[in-house]
């Protein structure tokens, strides 16, 4: 957690608890101290005001070879993990500040649960958004109890604009980063994994750039286990934790995208305290694909009725893709730590993860353009058992001979077998069938 505005004077209190070694230790200094007793505190303080998520064993076991057992960190508040770090950091703020309040410029995960937990310990909070962001954030928001205040086109407008606020009003901008008090908070999630399954083998968190959440967790669960296996899975467009730990000091990945799908799996690496956290007690780190991610999304709504973004699904699409051979067999738990995802954006992760599963498929053939000649082809399908999407014929602009029709059909199987079957039934009495490849 990022504090700018007398950041040394208003978490002093916060941090009280962290040994100093000097009386000139520096609050980055502090924010490199985060040990078992800290987390085990947030814990404790933070029990009432966030839920202890379910983390309970999923059918999709018998498909990957393993116990996977899944941490609904997306049934929070406000659909995401961020809130557990949040809330202490509120929590541990002086109480002069927190009758001054707080205030925070994004559209992101942290900043809905700022506005939440803000609002229900009595704590003034203003969110500053740009003039590009969905209303359905906004709307979200200001149902949170946040005085939302939309400003500027872009997110460093929202920003600049948020930091005068603060200083001419004596607000705390808060900015998310890894303080030892925000990591704690979040490593909580290790300490409840620990507690719901006995004899873990592995966890596996969503890293990325923000890798607060696999650092934090990682600082309890190697305390109660060493032995306990701990991987971070992010993307292979945003390697940015990879990179980071390969150079040994964050790195800011140019191709990194503001896209929503994305949240913070593609954000910069944002702080050495998580990174020096990662690098010592992480076991693996591994990219995958984003074709990987919407399976796993459509994975988990189908067997879990899960509904998850990008962030929430990535630890699952490590096994999809097959990049954890060494897990099968193992007791697993997986974090799916977050559900943010705009309707729009739902239905075309979904659309694309049946497609790329070989689930929905399309063709094209020409028919004589008489009688009966269609209905022969529907009833090939229905044989088929297949279930008609969609069925377009185009007369006008087809360049066969005359007196046909282009026929395009897009169609739902069960599975890639199904599809296959399909085709050659097509191919059998329509040779010239032309397939749409995903």
């Amino acid at each position: 957690m990022k504090i700018v505005s007398r950041n040394e004077e208003l978490l002093r209190d916060a941090l009280s608890r962290i040994p100093q070694s000097s009386s000139r230790t520096s609050l980055s200094s502090y924010n490199k101290l985060i040990r078992f007793e800290d987390i085990s505190a947030a814990a404790f303080k933070i029990q009432c005001g966030v839920q202890k998520t379910p983390c309970t064993y999923s059918r999709l076991s018998k498909q990957y070879g393993m116990d996977i057992y899944l941490k609904k960190e997306f049934l929070q508040y406000t659909g995401s993990v961020k809130e557990r770090g949040v809330l202490y950091l509120l929590t541990s703020l002086p109480q002069d500040q927190q009758r001054k309040g707080v205030i925070v410029a994004s559209d992101s995960n942290f900043s809905m649960a700022v506005a939440y937990h803000a609002s229900e310990l009595r704590i003034p909070v203003f969110v500053i958004m740009s003039t590009s962001t969905s209303p359905a954030r906004v709307k979200m928001c200001r149902e949170y109890g946040a005085m939302v205040i939309s400003y500027g086109t872009t997110a460093k407008d929202s920003q600049t604009h948020a930091r005068r606020l603060a200083q001419e009003n004596g607000y705390l901008y808060l900015e998310e980063e890894d303080s030892a008090v925000y990591l704690s908070g979040l490593g909580t999630v290790g300490l409840e994994v620990y507690e719901q399954v006995p004899k873990l083998d592995a966890v596996i968190f969503p890293a990325g750039g923000h890798c607060g959440l696999l650092a934090g967790s990682a600082a309890a669960l190697k305390h109660l286990n060493p032995q306990i296996s701990v991987i971070g899975v992010e993307s292979e467009s945003f390697p940015v934790l990879q990179q980071s730990l390969k150079a040994g000091h964050p790195m800011e990945d140019q191709a990194c995208s503001n896209h929503h799908f994305y949240g913070d799996v593609s954000g910069l690496c944002f702080g050495s305290n998580s990174l020096q956290l990662t690098g010592k007690l992480v076991d693996k780190v591994v990219a995958v694909r984003e074709e990987d991610i919407l399976i796993s999304m459509l994975r988990l709504l189908e067997y879990e009725r899960a509904t998850v973004d990008a962030e929430g699904a990535i630890g699952l699409a490590a096994l999809v893709a097959g990049k954890l051979p060494e897990l099968k067999g193992k007791r697993v738990a997986i974090v799916l730590c977050s559900g943010n995802l705009e309707l729009h954006l739902l239905q075309q992760c979904i659309a694309r993860a049946l497609t790329l599963d070989n689930r929905v498929c399309r063709f094209s053939l020409v028919l004589s353009d008489s009688p009966g000649d269609v209905s022969k082809l529907l009833e090939i399908l229905a044989r088929e058992e297949v279930r008609v999407l969609d069925i377009k014929q185009e007369r006008t602009f087809v360049t066969s001979e005359l007196f046909t029709v282009e026929v395009t059909c897009t169609l739902e199987t069960r599975d890639k077998i199904h599809t296959a079957q399909l085709r050659n039934a097509l191919l059998e009495r329509y040779p010239t069938a032309a397939w749409t490849e995903r």
